[in-house]
């Protein structure tokens, strides 16, 4: 059973595993309405004290120290969009604060099958809640479901993207 959630219901699941949880980004841009200032600051060139991603931040923290694991896997195109270039930008912040980052250019994924709702999280290996976008690159929806069939295919999804990318520190976009 998928069931539709909202945005608090992500936050509570993000700082609530147990053990883990995995992100698939699948889109080369998002607009994301906390993200979008920030965004036009860096391409002004302006400076940004990034205090919009505290909260984020230290939640990574709380869970790197707990032994909880957070891990990232985004498929690009390349040449990397801006906002992945703008990601890129401050990604060091995320992995200092214990969220592993990996990428991988959207041409290696011909072989690997993946859920067609695109972005997803899976929560300690038990649950996945699915992000739906618009064309623009807004949140449309959010849903989540326990089915233990999907949350098999999103992990498995994962693990075959994460195994194939490239740690952050180590990527380089042609």
């Amino acid at each position: 059973m998928v069931r539709s959630v909202g945005y608090n219901e992500l936050n509570e699941l993000c700082r609530g595993i147990k053990k883990s949880f995995v992100h698939l980004e699948t889109r080369d841009a998002y607009g994301t309405e906390v993200e979008l200032p920030h965004m036009a600051k860096w391409r002004r060139g302006e400076p940004d004290d990034f205090v919009w991603l505290d909260w984020w931040l230290e939640m990574l923290r709380g869970h790197h120290a707990a032994g909880r694991t957070c891990r990232r896997a985004r498929i690009v195109s390349e040449p990397v969009s801006d906002y992945q270039r703008w990601t890129m930008s401050h990604a060091e912040k995320f992995l200092d604060a214990g969220e592993d980052i990996r990428y991988l250019p959207r041409p290696k994924l011909a072989a690997v099958p993946l859920p067609g709702s695109g972005d997803f999280y899976v929560f300690d290996d038990e649950l996945v809640l699915f992000l739906h976008y618009a064309g623009d690159g807004t949140n449309a929806s959010f849903e989540i479901t326990e089915d233990v069939p999907i949350v098999r295919t999103c992990r498995t999804a994962f693990e075959t993207v994460w195994d194939q990318a490239t740690p952050f520190r180590e990527y380089r976009s042609e």
